[in-house]
């Protein structure tokens, strides 16, 4: 078998165990989104579950355009059980993504233990800094259009829960801005600690394929 032979076989191993690899982490965030709940004065529409954690670590483990790709499987699967006619899919998915695409970036470029901290830190500040806008802007207006969710309603339950809340700007402000802070320090602190150990698993297995 030629060289070039060889180094075209190695390569379609390497692809197909990524594509392995993403499947399984698609399907441990499908299950992981079903497995939410809330949060203290944050409101009820807003729950939160570990399913960024998997795609996280993809993200890390595969590159950030995987991140991406898990994101939106997993979110598609999702549909077919929404309940808010894939608003919440599409919230979920390009927020994620502004959270994983960030993070895997700067990870590819500093793979360090310094460069995970740093890299969850900024995508972090880049989900809530972000979510703010795109809720503000595309996903309140959604709801109201699509599900006649009015903004009032919405912040008349929010405000049930958390007083500070008393129009659309304390409603990002107050609800979603912290609840992405939140979401994307505890998802970043689990995978500081997991991921090491889950890449040298799927290291082991490219290994194998050489």
């Amino acid at each position: 078998m030629s060289e070039i032979t060889k180094d075209s076989v190695t390569r379609s191993r390497v692809n197909a165990r990524k594509i392995a690899v993403t499947a399984i982490f698609t399907a441990m965030a499908v299950v992981l989104m079903y497995l939410e709940f809330n949060l203290p004065f944050v409101p009820p529409f807003l729950k939160f579950d570990f399913s960024e954690l998997p795609v996280l670590i993809g993200s890390f483990a595969l590159g950030p355009v995987y991140g991406i790709v898990i994101e939106l499987l997993k979110n598609l699967i999702h549909l077919p059980v929404t309940a808010t006619a894939g608003i919440g899919e599409m919230s979920n998915f390009i927020t994620g993504s502004f959270y994983v695409f960030t993070a895997g970036k700067i990870y590819e470029k500093h793979r360090t233990r310094k460069g995970a901290i740093v890299s969850m830190l900024i995508a972090t500040a880049v989900l809530a800094l972000l979510a703010v806008p795109f809720n503000y802007f595309i996903t309140l207006p959604l709801y109201g259009s699509v599900l006649n969710y009015s903004t009032e309603a919405i912040v008349g339950m929010s405000s049930a829960v958390n007083p500070l809340i008393t129009d659309k700007t304390s409603l990002v402000l107050w609800a979603f801005l912290p609840f992405n802070l939140f979401k994307g320090l505890v998802i970043g602190f689990i995978t500081f600690w997991v991921y090491k150990p889950i890449s040298k698993l799927i290291n082991s297995t490219y290994k194998k394929t050489r």
